[in-house]
């Protein structure tokens, strides 16, 4: 794929809005004796007031949008605010509408306000976002006025071809113009500093951006995680080579720097873990940084001291942190969770006489996008139109189930669900299948008994059941021995998920122990590993069902991608279709998996 030109910085190629920009002038009137002094035809004198040594910039930033643009259901939709008395509640939050609502509130009274995010506006969308190549969320961020995003991994879902169209608009190549119309592309520039194309060693689009109101100036610079080939199918990295993050920032700061943009923020997705899942939970309180872990603390105590801010994702966490920079000055490291629940409200002083952000005087906090606050009715009707357009394939009811089904905690209903599904399936194809095993990263959300829409309680819905699995990833099976089999689990816990284990959703058949209270690969207890309540005989071959994206080695499963005799079955939504079609039933829907197929030792 050939590289795309580098415009210059202050470039807003597709930008169709215009920046108010607010003068004051004032008259100074001579005094009398001056006055007198003067020819009589001397004109008045006029002259602007300097303005004033620093000018509050407001930096509001969320990420890890995922195209749900109606509110996300269960605890996908839901906050944890901590009390004053140390108690936690938890609050209904997200969806456009109100996000929309909240963004232009908060930019009220504030001249010099700019909006970014950190990646993974698109990708896993829900069905109003994800059956239309997400261009309903391109629009709706249009809409918001959103201003500048680094990329996240999940722009790449359906590789980087289709991230240029969503940059610069156009129809889909095989789905077409939807309703007629050609698609307009973003009006704001995704910065993807350090995704090369493999031949050419550029970045596949603008590395960095420069937002300027007066004399006022920011860059920008966006990167997505070193290990998104890792995390994607390797069809949607195909021709691309990802940099490392901080040795990309760092480039690209002496880059701007050169062209006098002393002010920089750094949009990153990456990010860390806070010790509280509240989104006000203070991770200073220990000391600074101390409250969070995970790979953005090492990230932000490398990147230079010229970036004043970082704004990161990925991890779906809220945190407003500071992290001590290479020079040991604390600096602002944002994260607005996911699925826009929050926003972030981060005010940035702007030295005129420096041209930097003087950084002492940076705040942060993360805000509830509430759901008590008024619609904004522009993204109502944008959401009911492509609902309109989604309707006969989304209202379809593929299901029922006895109550919700949560896709929450180490082990989780609804991974199970999905790999008994696959397990189902996989004895169709095969009826030697012994197991399923399911990426806790590939689900979603979960399924919610109670009715979305007119469907009643307990159906589930096409749209439902894509949200949940919205990768179109196929069902495959491939061979294992015992000895493979065992090392993958392991895989869940050592290597690249050491320090952030990914633990696999088990099917009905395999059982095993897992001993938190060891390190890495330690922590599977080997001879606990059981099918059929039969211990695993390392010798013997056993047939396993996966998705094409594990299937791959992805997400840190190598043995994963060693299997033999592959067989390629349908994508994994129609696989759980097919099961809960075949399985449940208005007078008999399904219960909820027991989360009892691995044992947990804390």
């Amino acid at each position: 794929m050939p590289a795309t030109s580098q415009p210059q910085p202050s470039d807003r190629r597709g930008r169709r809005r215009t920046y108010r920009l607010v003068a004051a002038s004032a008259v100074l009137a001579t005094a009398g004796a001056l006055a007198a002094a003067l020819p009589a035809d001397a004109h008045e004198t006029h002259s602007k007031p300097r303005p004033s040594r620093y000018q509050d910039v407001q930096l509001l930033s969320f990420n890890d949008l995922h195209g749900n643009l109606e509110p996300p259901s269960g605890s996908s939709g839901r906050v944890t605010e901590l009390q004053a008395d140390g108690t936690t509640k938890t609050i209904d939050a997200g969806g456009v509408e109100y996000l929309a609502t909240h963004l232009r509130e908060a930019r009220k009274g504030n001249a010099y306000s700019v909006t970014a995010a950190g990646g993974d506006m698109v990708g896993a969308s829900p069905l109003i976002s994800g059956l239309f190549h997400d261009e309903p969320t391109i629009e709706a961020l249009n809409k918001l006025d959103l201003d500048v995003t680094s990329v996240g991994n999940h722009e790449f879902d359906e590789g980087a071809r289709e991230l240029g169209r969503l940059q610069n608009g156009g129809c889909h190549p095989t789905d077409g113009c939807y309703n007629g119309k050609k698609f307009r592309g973003a009006d704001f520039p995704y910065l993807a500093a350090n995704v090369l194309n493999e031949k050419s060693g550029k970045p596949i689009l603008k590395p960095y951006w420069v937002w300027k109101k007066k004399d006022v100036k920011i860059g920008f610079i966006g990167v997505t995680l070193e290990d998104t080939p890792g995390v994607v199918s390797a069809e949607g990295v195909k021709g691309l080579k990802f940099k490392d993050e901080v040795e990309t920032i760092n480039k690209y700061a002496k880059v701007l720097q050169k062209q006098g943009v002393k002010s920089i923020v750094a949009l990153i997705h990456e990010g860390g873990l806070p010790a509280s899942g509240a989104y006000n939970y203070n991770c200073d309180s220990p000391g600074a940084g101390a409250g969070i872990s995970g790979p953005i603390v090492d990230i932000a105590k490398n990147v230079t001291p010229a970036v004043d801010a970082l704004v990161t994702g990925h991890t779906h966490a809220a945190y407003a942190c500071t992290i001590p920079d290479p020079s040991g000055k604390p600096r602002t490291v944002t994260s607005a969770a996911s699925f826009g629940r929050l926003y972030t409200d981060t005010t940035l002083t702007y030295d005129r006489y420096t041209g930097d952000i003087a950084r002492t005087a940076v705040k942060s906090a993360n805000h509830v996008v509430t759901r008590t606050v008024a619609k904004a009715p522009d993204m109502t009707e944008l959401i009911s139109r492509w609902n309109t357009l989604a309707a006969p394939i989304g209202n379809r009811a593929i299901g029922y189930i006895s109550a919700d089904v949560p896709n929450t905690g180490t082990e989780s209903p609804m991974g199970d669900l999905i790999a008994d599904a696959q397990l189902w399936y996989g004895k169709k194809l095969d009826a030697d299948t012994d197991l399923a095993l399911m990426n806790p990263g590939g689900v979603r959300a979960g399924l919610t008994y109670a009715a979305k829409g007119a469907e009643g309680d307990g159906v589930v819905t096409y749209a439902e059941g894509f949200t949940v699995q919205p990768f179109s990833n196929t069902v495959n099976l491939q061979s294992f021995t015992g000895a493979q089999l065992i090392q993958v689990l392991k895989e869940q816990v050592s290597g690249t998920n050491a320090s952030a284990p990914k633990i696999l959703q088990p099917s009905a058949d395999l059982t095993y122990t897992l001993d938190m209270t060891k390190a890495g690969a330690d922590r599977v207890v080997a001879d606990s590993v059981k099918v059929k309540g039969v211990a695993v005989d390392p010798a013997a071959t056993y047939r396993v069902a996966t998705n094409s994206f594990l299937a791959g080695g992805g997400d840190g499963f190598p043995t994963l991608g060693q299997g033999t005799n592959d067989l390629v079955g349908a994508d994994d939504l129609s696989a759980l279709e097919q099961y809960l079609l075949a399985n449940s039933s208005a007078a008999g829907p399904i219960a909820p998996p027991a989360t009892n197929r691995i044992t947990i030792v804390q």
